[in-house]
């Protein structure tokens, strides 16, 4: 969501007479699209803003800003911290930068802003950053509240764009060459079903896969991220029928614990979980499920831990992203006692990474021998295989690949029929069939 809100923003500064520039020290304006989703992330925001506090000083004309999440939460601590930043624009209002721009080179004066700001826009469909793939924003907020997650604070309530807004900017984006799109909403599949907002977005989001499967020159469409309370039959049966659709859901689990689902706010147990996925398979044969998990939460003891392992390997996932708890401030969880200790944290971290590698070497060894279609995103550029291409399946596995003999080029964006030769935990390696 943080890359596609930068690339919109870039479109509405560059149609306001803004040019980009080779490096930040060339800059007049300098903006930082911020997350606050982990603390890190905010550490190293500091860390970046301290180092401008010279130049901003010495230069009147130089604007500095912090927009997005960080900016939404840390308003205050970021005007105190450094008086030498002169935007500061929070989550809703970004799209408004270019006239907060004007604003402080004309009267000198700081703005800030974390208030609404518009849903729709001007979308340059030349504005991207692959030339084959786009991702689009069908719904913005998250109104599910998890009790570790600062995002309903930072963005705001779950509110859904028109279908019509967004089967028109993806078929611009089609028309400007466009073959793969991503839909992004912190909760994608509740769009058009939330009680705030359903006004043009009737049907959710089946309605929503057939329109833009019905756009000419689009080949393959995604959607993140996946709440497993909204993933009801009739997503599952779009998706196994609009044959644009890759067969790859990224469901969050986060934990196989009822105790700590309940304490986490998930709305959901561990049977609910199963059998959701017990449903996809069934309605959705080929389908790859991909995960979150979160070890360590408050509370977690080695028994709700063990509840965690076994949902992992009883699920089979395509890929799952293990992380440990740390507490966020404003979050319910941050008044929690933090009683799981780090180093027993980083244990059941290392114990899920190591069973997803095992399930890892097992499921991709099976697809030894296997034709599948790759779309090309690009070269691998690490050793030892670098310079070979590289590209994804549509249940979102990585594969590195040769072309087929005497094929001068593959571009981003192709679509190869390859034979994969050897596997390794993570990665598909193969040669393009020829014709």
């Amino acid at each position: 969501m943080n890359k596609l809100d930068s690339e919109l923003l870039q479109a509405a500064l560059r149609q306001n007479g803004l040019k980009y520039v080779a490096t930040p020290a060339d800059a007049d304006v300098l903006l930082y699209n911020t997350c606050s989703v982990r603390e890190q992330a905010e550490h190293r925001v500091f860390s970046h803003l301290g180092r401008w506090r010279k130049k901003a000083e010495a230069d009147p004309g130089f604007i500095l800003g912090v927009i997005g999440c960080m900016a939404q939460r840390l308003e205050k601590d970021i005007i105190r911290k450094f008086p030498f930043v002169q935007l500061v624009c929070g989550t809703q209002s970004f799209l408004n930068v270019p006239a907060y721009i004007a604003k402080i080179s004309e009267t000198g004066r700081s703005v800030i802003q974390t208030g609404g700001g518009p849903l729709e826009f001007e979308r340059d469909p030349a504005l991207r950053a692959q030339p084959h793939h786009a991702y689009t924003a069908i719904m913005r907020g998250c109104s599910n509240y998890c009790a570790y997650c600062i995002v309903p604070d930072v963005r705001g309530p779950e509110v859904s764009r028109p279908l019509a807004a967004v089967t028109d900017e993806v078929k611009r984006l089609a028309e400007a060459g466009v073959i793969e799109i991503t839909l992004l909403g912190q909760n994608v599949n509740a769009y058009g079903r939330h009680p705030n907002y359903n006004e043009g977005a009737e049907g959710g989001l089946p309605a929503l896969l057939e329109n833009l499967n019905a756009i000419e020159g689009l080949k393959r469409i995604r959607f993140v991220t996946s709440h497993p309370k909204d993933m009801t039959d009739d997503i599952l049966q779009a998706v196994a029928q609009n044959e644009k659709v890759c067969e790859h859901l990224h469901v969050p689990a986060q934990s196989g614990s009822d105790k700590i689902l309940r304490a986490m706010n998930r709305k959901y147990s561990r049977r609910d979980y199963l059998e959701m996925t017990e449903r996809a398979r069934q309605i959705i044969p080929d389908v790859a499920l991909s995960g979150d998990f979160i070890v360590g939460f408050p509370g977690e003891t080695e028994r709700d831990f063990q509840q965690t392992l076994f949902l992992l390997e009883t699920t089979g996932f395509q890929q799952s992203y293990i992380f440990r708890y740390s507490p966020r401030p404003g979050t319910r969880a941050a008044a929690f006692e933090d009683d799981v200790p780090d180093s027993v944290k980083r244990e059941r971290q290392q114990t899920l990474l190591a069973a997803q590698q095992r399930y890892d070497i097992k499921r991709r060894g099976l697809l030894k021998g296997a034709a599948l279609n790759v779309m090309c995103t690009g070269k691998n550029s690490a050793q030892p295989h670098e310079g070979r291409s590289m590209g994804r399946t549509r249940q979102n596995d990585i594969v590195v690949f040769d072309a087929a003999p005497k094929r001068e080029n593959i571009s981003k964006g192709d679509i190869c029929k390859v034979k994969i030769e050897s596997t390794t935990a993570l990665t598909l390696f193969g040669t393009e069939l020829a014709g």
